[in-house]
């Protein structure tokens, strides 16, 4: 267990996953900002991998539910518009989806995304069990997204563990699941890629609303 841990806060220093210190949204907030996507109902599992050792270094979920949010524990994503409360992002519009990957990826780190359709009820499950879980402790990402997804009807075979490979490997096992990768190159450093794409958010929404 002690190297179990030594592993996830060495994975944690190099890619974000650390405590959360964002803001907490008020309701008004996250209700005016709140995002259903006309799809299927899904869920979405991001691990932002190291591209020299191939070690995982961020897990979240995306969940599309009655509303579509990210359930990104411990992680570092950030921006203007994207209300925030624990370590729930909500109104996860394309625009912001596009956002969160991008700020991940770039010449360190690449996202491996893996999709499965589910039932509208096991969404809402998964989304409740977000919303719920509270701040999560830095390191902990992949423990926090496996206890998530083995309380939803389906994936209760999910094993828990700290190693976001690991669970992504088990998320690949389950039928149905479509693997993507999304890569950039740009600069290593992830606030940068943050900044970067916060502002590109600003200017759409300003735009938006002319």
């Amino acid at each position: 267990m002690f190297r179990i841990l030594i592993a996830c806060l060495l994975a944690a220093t190099v890619a974000g996953c650390a405590v959360s210190k964002r803001p907490q949204a008020d309701q008004a907030e996250i209700v005016s900002r709140s995002y259903r996507d006309p799809g299927p109902s899904t869920l979405t599992l991001y691990t932002m991998i190291n591209t020299r050792s191939g070690s995982g270094a961020h897990t979240s979920l995306m969940i599309n539910g009655s509303e579509r949010v990210i359930f990104d524990p411990a992680g570092s994503f950030q921006a203007d518009i994207v209300p925030s409360r624990d370590d729930v992002l909500y109104g996860i519009t394309p625009a912001v989806e596009r956002a969160y990957r991008s700020s991940h990826a770039r010449e360190t780190h690449y996202a491996r995304i893996q999709t499965i359709q589910v039932t509208p009820q096991q969404a809402e499950i998964a989304l409740q069990l977000a919303k719920q879980t509270g701040p999560v402790a830095g390191s902990f990402c992949a423990n926090s997204t496996a206890r998530l997804l083995q309380q939803v009807p389906g994936f209760e075979q999910i094993d828990v563990t700290f190693f976001p490979i690991n669970l992504s490997e088990q998320f690949a096992e389950l039928p149905g699941v479509v693997t993507e990768e999304y890569r950039e190159n740009d600069d290593a450093d992830l606030q940068k890629g943050l900044a970067a794409n916060n502002a590109a958010l600003n200017q759409l929404d300003a735009a938006s609303s002319q």
